[in-house]
């Protein structure tokens, strides 16, 4: 299987030699593209001197995760490859786990997205994110995934997987599309999950293949809560899955609805900030129509004319 791992890069450099050697030293061999979205480091320098097999595209500002994943998928796309393996800078994948994962997609191709099981970065315990996604924070955690290895479990459905490790099959790509524009950072994968789902597509991950999201500890602000339920509204608003006059319940609604609650407690600052998000889900009716308009009726939408893409070598 020709797979095409394709990496988005922002001050990567403190994870740039442990990522790009994991993929070098993979079992199954993969091409790999970074996409580069104005990094001020030495991330260049890097994957110039020490990993010359690896194709840098440099963004001349920050396009976003979604949209500089389409870069790549569009890559992928006009180069014939069977898959597409999108690799977090802060993550590396442990020996084996793109062969299963590979193995996995070819044998249950009812399967849209596959994860490998997401390990913290100390490579002992499950990453809090993924345990979540995957309902294993209170039900045996890496044991539970032994188990199943034991057995030889190999696939497990799950509704989410955090887009950290994702491998897609092109063919499945061709027909869902790429990341959505409304979208410049958070939001994107759940939006994106849910249009796999819309096509009938399942998620889930593959107990035997085990990588790496290296983020624990990193304290949440509460800008960053903010954002998080704000894009959460927002993808229920895109959702294809809804209607738009039940997407605009789910979303515009229920901002609201959270507003007039914490109003009525006398939460001034939470009732603030749900006006907030209602005013910015409210100016964004037009391009979720638009969005919404587009993935139903165009082939591969969202992934970018591969003409327009340049490589650095």
């Amino acid at each position: 299987m020709k797979v095409l791992v394709i990496i988005v890069s922002y001050n990567f450099e403190r994870w740039l030699s442990r990522c790009l050697a994991s993929l070098r030293h993979s079992d199954e061999r993969v091409d790999t593209v970074v996409i580069d979205n104005g990094s001020t480091d030495g991330t260049f320098r890097l994957i110039e001197e020490n990993f010359p097999e690896v194709r840098l595209i440099k963004n001349s500002d920050n396009k976003g995760f979604g949209a500089a994943n389409n870069q790549g998928i569009a890559i992928a796309i006009a180069e014939g490859y069977d898959a597409v393996y999108l690799l977090n800078q802060d993550a590396w994948v442990m020996p084996g786990a793109i062969t299963a994962l590979a193995r996995a997609s070819l044998a249950h191709p009812e399967f849209g997205i596959l994860s490998p099981v997401q390990l913290r970065g100390d490579e002992q315990q499950l990453e809090s994110g993924f345990a979540h996604y995957v309902s294993l924070e209170k039900s045996g955690g890496i044991e539970a995934v032994k188990a199943m290895q034991r057995s030889h479990k190999e696939v497990v459905e799950a509704p989410f997987v955090n887009a950290a490790h994702w491998f897609i099959p092109i063919a499945a790509i061709e027909r869902v599309g790429g990341f959505s524009p409304l979208f410049h950072m958070y939001g994107e994968d759940v939006d994106l999950a849910n249009r796999f789902h819309h096509l009938g597509y399942k998620i889930g991950y593959v107990p035997q293949a085990l990588a790496v999201h290296d983020r624990e500890g990193r304290k949440p602000t509460k800008e960053a809560l903010r954002r998080a339920r704000y894009t959460y509204l927002l993808s229920e608003y895109a959702n294809p899955n809804h209607t738009l006059a039940s997407a605009f319940a789910y979303s515009v609604l229920a901002s609201l609805k959270s507003m007039t609650l914490n109003l009525a407690k006398g939460n001034m600052a939470d009732a603030a900030m749900y006006l907030s998000i209602f005013r910015q889900l409210v100016g964004k009716t037009l391009a979720v129509w638009r969005c919404r308009k587009v993935q139903a009726g165009q082939d591969t939408p969202f992934v970018p004319n591969n003409n327009s893409i340049q490589s650095s070598h």
